[in-house]
């Protein structure tokens, strides 16, 4: 929105010359979306304060999380006003990959709120904390994603076909499928993958908020580097028209969870909630799809990844054991003492700041080994 009003005051004033590098715009958006985080989320936890929004504690968390229940959740509000602010503010109001982006992160955090509101409803009314019936929240993720898979087949968004994807560590190696419809469960898969993963990470203070600063960081230099031609073909990547603008939402992602994290890091005063994570995760999976980097993510969210393969080889080896010698036998012999992983370690004696911290430096060094990718092909 900046850049249409004072953009083209450049000619009165060369200073406005500024809004034309998106380098200015992104910091801008980091910082007005992190100002956002500091303004709004006093007033967003004294209202869920009053209305009584607590904590829903997941069952199979460790007994020590039992107090985390009196603890605000659907604090995901503040990250999604903030994504939503900063990204409006300074993108250009024409790009259609910003606009993607952002839909599907608000569609994913309405996605989350309704699960949440339902959660709290049925916990006031004494009755289990369903929330949305699993079904159905898959069925509304796999619907945003079958969205914006169509979109994208159809209305191709650069010069490339808009069924197709690349590889990390190859040069210009561009996969297209013999059969274009196969490209829109591959887009849901990914979609819904990136949303639970994140979800299923948000278990501790601070972790996912973390966690996604760091990867929505890394996709922001990617998104950067492949909507200029000179530094795509410096590095042998494909270039994507337009997609440098894509940098504003990853920046605006990065101060939203960076701002978030003031409230959140531990002891945390309040939950993002499914509304926070579903959006986030949402937010990653559709950046690393527009940029047709869907192999990439599996690097940048190297520790959502193993966090969720944690969750299904817990639950796979207890229902085969379960099955083969009985009930007893398979809880007496877990995989992990609690999935996800994090809980794990939790048990092994790790104090909950440790292992926050300890996942941070791990995201760190999968972002590290992503960035190598530019190079090493």
């Amino acid at each position: 929105m900046l850049y249409e009003f004072l953009f083209p005051l450049r000619e009165y004033e060369s200073a406005f010359n500024i809004f034309r590098y998106i380098s200015f715009r992104a910091a801008g958006a980091a910082v007005t979306a992190l100002l956002l985080s500091f303004v709004i989320g006093p007033k967003i936890l004294r209202r869920l304060r009053a209305m009584q929004i607590h904590q829903v504690v997941r069952e199979g968390t460790p007994d020590s999380h039992a107090a985390k229940g009196t603890t605000p959740t659907m604090g995901g509000l503040i990250i999604l006003v903030a994504v939503a602010g900063a990204t409006i503010l300074w993108m250009r109001l024409e790009s259609r990959y910003v606009w993607l982006a952002l839909a599907v992160t608000l569609a994913m955090g309405a996605l989350g709120f309704l699960d949440d509101y339902l959660k709290l409803r049925q916990k006031r009314l004494g009755q289990e904390n369903l929330g949305l019936v699993e079904r159905y929240k898959l069925t509304g993720q796999v619907l945003i994603g079958l969205a914006l898979g169509w979109y994208i087949w159809q209305v191709p968004l650069n010069q490339l076909p808009g069924a197709s994807t690349t590889l990390p560590f190859y040069k210009y190696v561009l996969i297209v499928p013999a059969v274009p419809l196969l490209y829109l469960p591959f887009v849901t898969f990914v979609m819904t993958g990136t949303s639970n993963a994140v979800n299923l990470t948000d278990g501790l203070d601070g972790l996912a908020a973390g966690l996604m600063a760091i990867a929505m960081l890394t996709m922001g230099l990617f998104a950067y580097v492949m909507g200029r031609a000179d530094a795509s073909a410096y590095l042998q990547i494909f270039f994507l028209r337009g997609a440098g603008e894509l940098t504003i939402f990853c920046s605006a992602v990065f101060g939203a969870a960076v701002g978030f994290l003031w409230y959140n890091a531990h002891p945390a005063q309040v939950f993002m909630g499914d509304t926070g994570s579903l959006a986030l995760g949402g937010a990653l999976g559709a950046v690393a799809i527009l940029l047709k980097s869907e192999f990439l993510v599996l690097i940048v969210g190297g520790v959502f990844v193993v966090e969720t393969l944690s969750v299904i080889v817990q639950r796979s080896a207890f229902k085969w054991r379960r099955r083969r010698h009985g009930l007893a036998y398979a809880q007496a012999h877990r995989v992990f003492r609690r999935a996800p992983l994090h809980h794990h370690f939790e048990l092994s004696g790790w104090p909950e700041t440790q292992v926050v911290v300890r996942f941070w430096i791990l995201g760190v060094l999968c972002a590290f080994l992503a960035l190598s990718t530019l190079k090493l092909r």
